[in-house]
């Protein structure tokens, strides 16, 4: 009310009579940013050529085109546009006049007897189509009006002053009455009696039969097009004339559009689009709604003299804001007319909920009457976001009376969301049975997974095409690999005792493994805090997503044994401290994004302990160390994974598997460090490495001696051997005795590589012969050869 109070002062609320977008099942006007919620496209709709005969001669038409054939009884006035050429043509005993430019609309032969100029026209008088309710001023004539046009129709428009916007301000200009045939129900009034209580929409066929059997009817088929529905119950909308409040956001067009142009619009061009056009085509704000539940507008009008009071708090009228403000009860205060001394009673109207949406920086601090000086630390707002279908609703009424009130936006950033679609790109609708209930999606994957999803999935302002195998992908690629990752320190740390607070390994002394892993959270740190200040959440989350996949595929998977060996020395613990202060900084990225898991990770290695918070949601934003750094390592460290790929690609196309190891490589680029040499090798699987020429490619020796055959079968009996650890329930951490039975090549291998293969499988003893009872045994085949290998937990004390 204290809003409203202060754009009544400023002149900027009135009341007035115009067509506006109204429901017929709810009764109440609708703002143009309402309009804007409900458009349906691919709606059917008439499309009718309608034949207006002209008073002085017979059998000669105006033809005009309508996709509303239900304001054809409440036409008043037919338009023409002054800079049309216009023709009378001749089909059969029939004569049509209608723009040159729109004769394709004929149907079969026809004769152009004469061109018209649209001057003679004005004022010409046609038989109205309908008798019923003809108002008792001049109408059914020819006037000129600048919205003609011969993009569509006939280049003439049928104008019913009360069911058009451009209609009823022609009618006003020209002095045409306005001829209301439909009740506030959307049903003819009684007096046209042939379509006497029938519903508009329904009604259109019937006065489409009725005008053909009457030989008024030229044409008459459907078109597809975009049409306005209301967006609360769903009824079609009619353009209506009525008397409303409006405010007059026309007035302040301009500073509306200065201060849209103060906001930062993520994506831009919601802003300079979207949001810039509607402003652009601005029309004044209808306010009123004619319900029974919402904010009462709060005028008060003389019975007496009609004078006009806006009352801008409850005090004004005696009450506290423990009285109930709504109706019926606030109908029931009358206050006295300050200019004759009459009762004033309120207007029944309530206002536009978008006002109320719009008044909420200044209503949820109870501003002007309690907390002034909070208000103006935090108005505007640093951010807002909503959906893109929120440009011409929540985002208009905040830019408005921000604007109105203070003369600047409501908020300084914003993103604007696409809108969620079905996987084939439909809109979710109860009618195509593609909605998907969020509960459920969350029950199923969990609320972190969803909202990864929303985060990750699309660029800022594109649609989603939803999927329950889209929530399902991101727990496999992202959520789950980040689980394990965690779970692989976490096991290993508890076996071990670990204790963060330990010594800890400076970062100049740690492997080269981990001082890359932490340049490259360094980085990491940096990108997402830049992308998170620009308001570009898909991007943080993305560089996230592909930093834990480096850290698993990459880190994790080439530091295992250093966290497997049974002595604690200082590369060991280098590594434990190095995979601890990456997770607990990456539970401090992930938090704004994931809440639930990095939660978990946090509590179970940070919280309370070394001063850190006691949740993640209270500790500050990571800041990474300046001994982190280290852009030299990256680099390399970036040339090897090339190199890796490549050897890799090379093997596949050689048809050589990775466990297979190989003799040498050429490379043709500069000298490695002698550490990043060694990984390139291990990942690669090959025993040297020769440096000759340029250019970043490499040459496998591909030849494979009797020694280097035995160790890729050693390597692949580990592989078996492994995996019948896993089928046997043994834990990652158990001790093993191996046995084995058989001759041949790969009890050859085993023997030769007897030392490699315990160390691997963790087998305290390896021995030929047969396994005690109750062992778990499986002949093994490799390239086919067979081999009968068992294996028994060993007991702990």
């Amino acid at each position: 009310w204290w809003i409203l109070k202060q754009i009544w002062d400023k002149q900027l609320l009135y009341q007035g009579f115009k067509v506006v977008p109204y429901c017929p099942r709810d009764q109440t006007p609708l703002s143009s940013h309402e309009l804007a919620l409900g458009y349906q496209d691919d709606v059917e709709d008439p499309s009718v050529y309608v034949k207006f005969e002209l008073e002085d001669e017979p059998r000669t038409y105006f033809l005009a085109w309508t996709t509303t054939p239900w304001t054809l009884p409440g036409n008043v006035a037919l338009a023409v546009g002054l800079d049309i050429p216009y023709v009378r043509v001749r089909q059969g005993d029939e004569r049509y006049i209608l723009a040159k430019a729109r004769l394709s609309v004929l149907e079969g032969e026809y004769q152009v007897e004469a061109e018209v100029d649209a001057k003679t026209l004005l004022g010409k008088r046609y038989k109205p189509l309908y008798s019923y309710l003809v108002p008792d001023k001049p109408a059914f004539y020819v006037v000129d009006a600048d919205f003609v046009s011969v993009e569509d129709g006939t280049g003439i428009v049928h104008t019913a002053a009360a069911y058009g916007v451009d209609d009823l301000e022609l009618s006003l200009k020209k002095g045409i009455p306005v001829r209301h045939v439909v009740d506030l129900a959307g049903r003819f009034r009684p007096e046209v009696e042939p379509f006497a209580g029938l519903f508009v929409k329904k009604a259109d066929p019937k006065i489409i039969e009725d005008l053909t059997q009457r030989g008024l009817m030229y044409r008459a088929e459907t078109i597809r097009h975009t049409y306005p529905f209301c967006w609360r119950c769903g009824t079609p909308l009619l353009y209506y004339a009525l008397t409303s409040w409006f405010i007059k956001t026309t007035a302040v067009k301009d500073e509306l559009i200065r201060n849209n142009n103060l906001v930062n619009w993520v994506p831009p061009y919601v802003g300079t689009g979207r949001m810039a056009n509607w402003l652009e085509t601005l029309v004044d704000w209808s306010l009123s709604r004619w319900r029974y539940w919402g904010t009462p507008l709060p005028i008060w009008v003389c019975e007496q003299c009609d004078e006009r009071r806006c009352v801008g708090s409850v005090a004004e009228l005696g009450l506290t804001l423990n009285d109930d403000l709504h109706r019926p009860y606030i109908d029931r205060v009358t206050l006295p007319c300050a200019k004759c001394g009459g009762a004033m009673r309120r207007v029944t109207d309530l206002i536009d909920v978008w006002f109320d949406s719009g008044s909420m920086p200044v209503a949820q601090y109870h501003y002007p009457f309690e907390n002034e000086e909070l208000f103006k630390v935090r108005f505007p707002a640093d951010f807002i976001a909503e959906g893109v279908d929120q440009t011409r609703g929540w985002f208009f009424s905040l830019l408005a009376i921000g604007t109105m009130l203070f003369k600047q936006p409501a908020f300084k950033n914003v993103i604007v969301n696409g809108t969620v679609l079905d996987k084939q790109g439909r809109k979710m609708s109860k009618s195509l049975k593609n909605s998907v209930d969020p509960m459920e999606v969350m029950s199923k994957f969990g609320a972190d997974a969803t909202r990864w999803y929303f985060f990750s999935a699309v660029t800022i302002g594109n649609d989603y095409r939803f999927d329950l195998a889209s929530v399902q992908d991101v727990v496999r690629r992202f959520l789950l690999i980040l689980w394990n990752t965690y779970g692989f320190f976490a096991n290993y740390a508890r076996l071990d005792g670990f204790d963060p607070a330990g010594a800890a390994v400076p970062v100049r002394e740690r492997a080269q493994l981990d001082r890359w892993l932490l340049a490259e959270l360094a980085v990491a740190i940096a990108d997402v805090e830049k992308a998170m200040e620009a308001y570009d959440p898909p991007t943080a989350a993305r560089r996230l997503e592909a930093f834990v996949l480096d850290l698993s595929t990459w880190y994790v998977r080439r530091s295992r044994r250093r966290f497997w060996k049974s002595e604690s020395d200082a590369d060991k613990r280098s590594a434990y401290q190095t995979l601890y202060q990456v997770l607990v900084n990456l539970s401090q990225l992930l938090a704004p994004f994931t809440p639930f898991v990095s939660e978990t990770i946090y509590q179970n290695l940070a919280a309370g302990r070394q001063g850190q918070s006691e949740s993640v949601h209270l500790s500050d934003w990571p800041v990474a160390p300046t001994d982190w750094r280290d852009d030299e390592l990256r680099q390399q460290m970036s040339v090897v994974r090339r190199l890796v790929a490549t050897g890799l690609a090379a093997r596949n196309t050689a048809g050589l598997k990775v466990r297979q190891p190989l003799r040498a490589v050429t490379i043709a680029e500069r000298p490695l460090d002698p550490g990043l040499e060694a990984i390139l090798l291990e990942e690669l699987n090959i025993k040297a490495a020769r440096y000759q020429g340029e250019g970043g490619g490499l040459t496998l020796d591909t030849e494979i001696s009797p020694e280097l055959k035995l160790e890729g079968l050693a390597r692949d009996l580990v592989r078996k051997i492994q995996e019948l650890r896993k089928q046997s329930g043994f834990a990652v951490e158990d001790r093993i005795h191996l046995f084995y039975e058989g001759d041949g090549v790969l009890a050859e291998a085993l023997e030769r590589w007897r030392d490699y293969i315990a160390t691997e499988t963790l087998a305290v003893a390896v021995a030929r012969g047969a396994a005690p009872t109750g062992a778990s045994t499986e002949t093994l085949q490799i390239e086919g050869n067979d081999l009968r290998v068992s294996v028994v937990r060993v007991a702990t004390n």
